[in-house]
């Protein structure tokens, strides 16, 4: 809804739906931020001592699903970035948290506030570009405090160098409203090189199924700073080759080269509103 005429009634669906469904007809109401960025803080845990990781942002999104992700979050004041630091790790001292984990937000560019949305209690997809930035690996973190109950690390050992962009490129056809791609790879070259990462499963000859998630591979790439960063990921991406499915690349190549994203005015729905991004050939 967009203004206040059937609220009352769409409210009272949502609750049939809810009483029906769940057997609890409570509705929350929160806030609508237009034109939201989505902001989170990487944190870890080991039940006594609580760190964060920095920040990410990973507002270009396709149907609430992250396509890139950066870190540090560009364009965020000083004082917004304290505070989801310091709340996060407020949190999952609260929480008596245990691994790695990560409290996300929404950013409001206008009123230059952040509401919190949820905490994932998990590693996430985007973990490497935070390893970048970092120095510090999660997963052997995380992997600590199972095992041994501490981590390694407090927050005066983590120092952020650099700017770090994720590409999540998965077998979808761009020109086709992002349809799956399955099929059978048959040739594959990742790009390579100072600063560029890449974490896969597949190969040459690996079959892409139409059954599981569509995703190929993470491209994560690390530079001194947000431009340079930005031009060694377009670079990394132009000697990426697939053949064999169709592939998410030409979009990230079309995101990145777009002057909303050098300018940090994207946003969360971005890409549904970019009708010559939904049609990346």
């Amino acid at each position: 809804m967009h203004d206040e005429s059937g609220l009352l009634e769409t409210i009272e669906m949502a609750r049939g739906e809810a009483a029906a469904i769940f057997g609890d007809p409570t509705v929350y109401l929160e806030r609508f931020v237009e034109h939201a960025r989505h902001v989170e803080v990487q944190v870890l845990g080991d039940g006594t001592n609580f760190i964060h990781l920095g920040d990410r942002d990973c507002s270009m999104q396709r149907r609430s699903q992250k396509v890139l992700e950066e870190a540090p979050a560009p364009n965020l004041p000083d004082a917004v970035r304290a505070t989801i630091r310091e709340s996060s790790v407020a949190l999952a001292r609260q929480c008596g948290y245990h691994g790695a984990g990560t409290v996300e937000f929404l950013y409001d560019p206008v009123n230059h506030e952040a509401a919190f949305i949820e905490m994932n209690t998990r590693i996430q997809v985007e973990h490497p570009i935070t390893e970048q930035i970092t120095g510090v690996d999660l997963v052997r973190e995380q992997l600590l405090i199972a095992s041994t109950g501490s981590m390694s690390i407090s927050q005066d050992d983590v120092h952020f160098t650099g700017h770090a962009i994720e590409c999540r490129i998965n077998a979808e056809d761009p020109s086709h409203n992002f349809f799956p791609s399955p099929g059978t790879i048959r040739s594959l070259d990742w790009p390579s090189g100072e600063g560029i990462r890449v974490d896969t499963g597949v190969e040459a000859g690996s079959v892409v199924s139409p059954y599981y998630d569509s995703l190929l591979a993470k491209l994560a790439v690390h530079a001194a700073d947000r431009d340079a960063a930005i031009a060694a990921t377009l670079a990394a991406l132009e000697a990426t080759h697939i053949e064999g499915v169709k592939t998410t690349v030409p979009v990230h190549l079309a995101l990145l080269a777009r002057p909303e994203f050098a300018e940090v005015s994207h946003h969360s729905k971005f890409i549904e509103t970019a009708a010559d991004l939904m049609g990346a050939k």
